[in-house]
């Protein structure tokens, strides 16, 4: 349909995407084979062909997050108008949502009055739009089946309908409709996997790659685009999905409230982490992960010593179980034994941790980062198995990052927020500026 030559040389299977015409098309792509940069030329050709004759197109990208949306609009669709020498108009502007939510929304304008729109993927956003839709990386978007219930009416008048993505589970929408028979013939499905892309042209060593991930999981999912077993795994990836936020995992996010600390011990193969959640109204948002790896008692104590002065820390809670013993006692000795707590992984004790955090993700009231994927990878890993004697276990692959060294990190700053009773609930106060700086009082 392109009636203009690509002024970057595209490889067959880009070719392939870029020609298909039909109105609803979908591609399952492995990562990094240029699936959001050729679907923006489409959308820029698209409308260079619409104003060639006298018209205008209109066209909106759903991407993940605002940082995804932003990268589709300055490394797509802006470097596409630059190599065909088109006059663009660009406009940063807001887009609130019905629930009052607020977004950033870029726009790029052509000569002849076109409009190419990205913005985050969320119901309200889905349904806010008459226009082409570009679904990007779908299967990651939160709320995915909420998205496409908001959408479809919108883009039922003729308008055409772009979704890509890698597998991510089978419990999201991207997995329905790839998967769904029913759905043959009237979706163009294009499937290219990591031996697809390279024998099409693109420059990538296979064997080097494999060996380089040793991830077994991730290279069946991200580049062999293999839909993982979800039936074992105790976070889904629609749970994992749904708290992502891409404002969360950013230090100067923290607006100064009452935090709390969970920290598993590593010293050899496994991690060291601490992970920092700070309460805001009823969400506990993840301010800073922490990850080290053999890394010294010595290192590990400077790092909490760190949080502890960045943070207003109102409790820890530690992993206590083996060479644990002695940190927990020295964190108790410098920031008082009422802040910190040692939690030994018995059976119950890890089944306790592990229920608490899951009903965390279920009612969503915690926020993570957002398209990490070790951290996706870590939570995913762990799984809820039967011992001998029938008692719930929880198991992890052990592998180059620990057995889900950040879960139970993760799980641990949220045992620290509950009380007795329930969670913590803390207001906090004004900052007060001294001239030694600026600290809580």
């Amino acid at each position: 349909m392109s009636i203009i030559t690509p002024a970057v040389p595209l490889y067959g299977y880009q070719k392939k995407w870029l020609q298909d015409d039909s109105r609803f098309k979908i591609g399952m792509f492995a990562r990094q084979t240029g699936k959001t940069f050729t679907t923006t030329l489409e959308l820029v050709d698209s409308c260079f062909e619409a104003e060639a004759s006298g018209g205008r197109e209109r066209w909106v990208i759903l991407s993940r997050g605002e940082r995804q949306a932003k990268e589709a609009i300055e490394e797509g669709v802006k470097k596409h108008c630059q190599a065909y020498s088109i006059g663009i108009k660009e406009i940063e502007g807001e887009f609130k949502s019905e629930s009052g939510e607020r977004y950033t929304m870029l726009d790029v304008l052509l000569p002849g009055g076109s409009r190419i729109t990205a913005l985050p993927a969320n119901p309200d956003t889905a349904r806010g739009f008459a226009a082409n839709v570009f679904l990007d990386e779908f299967a990651f978007h939160a709320d995915s089946r909420k998205i496409w219930t908001a959408l479809f009416p919108v883009i039922s008048n003729g308008f055409k309908l772009r979704v890509t993505s890698t597998p991510n589970g089978k419990g999201n929408k991207f997995y329905e409709l790839m998967t769904d028979k029913k759905l043959e013939g009237i979706w163009s499905r294009h499937i290219v996997d990591i031996h697809k892309a390279v024998a099409g042209g693109l420059p990538r060593d296979i064997d080097a790659m494999h060996l380089a991930l040793n991830d077994e999981d991730a290279w069946d999912q991200e580049f062999l685009l293999k839909w993982l077993d979800e039936a074992s795994a105790w976070l889904s990836y629609d749970l994992i999905d749904g708290v992502e936020h891409d404002r969360a995992g950013l230090p100067e996010h923290y607006t100064g409230g009452p935090c709390f600390v969970g920290v598993d011990i590593g010293l050899r193969k496994d991690l060291f982490v601490v992970w920092v959640l700070e309460l805001v109204g009823d969400v506990y948002w993840t301010r800073e992960i922490i990850t080290r790896k053999r890394a010294k008692f010595a290192e590990q104590d400077a790092v909490l010593e760190d949080v502890f002065r960045r943070y207003r820390v109102l409790r820890l809670c530690m992993d206590q179980t083996g060479m644990g013993e002695k940190p927990v006692e020295d964190a108790q000795a410098r920031y008082g034994a009422s802040r910190v707590e040692g939690v030994l992984f018995t059976g119950q004790n890890k089944l306790t941790l592990a229920t608490r955090g899951k009903e965390m993700f279920e009612d969503r009231l915690l926020r993570i980062p957002l398209g990490d994927r070790d951290l996706r990878a870590d939570l995913h890993k762990l799984q809820k198995i039967a011992g001998p004697t029938g008692a719930p276990r929880f198991v992890a692959e052990s592998d180059a990052d620990g057995h889900a060294d950040r879960t139970w990190a993760g799980f641990l700053a949220i045992n620290a927020s509950d009380g007795p009773s329930g969670p913590v609930k803390v207001y906090s106060r004004a900052r007060r500026t001294t001239q030694q700086g600026s600290r809580w009082l």
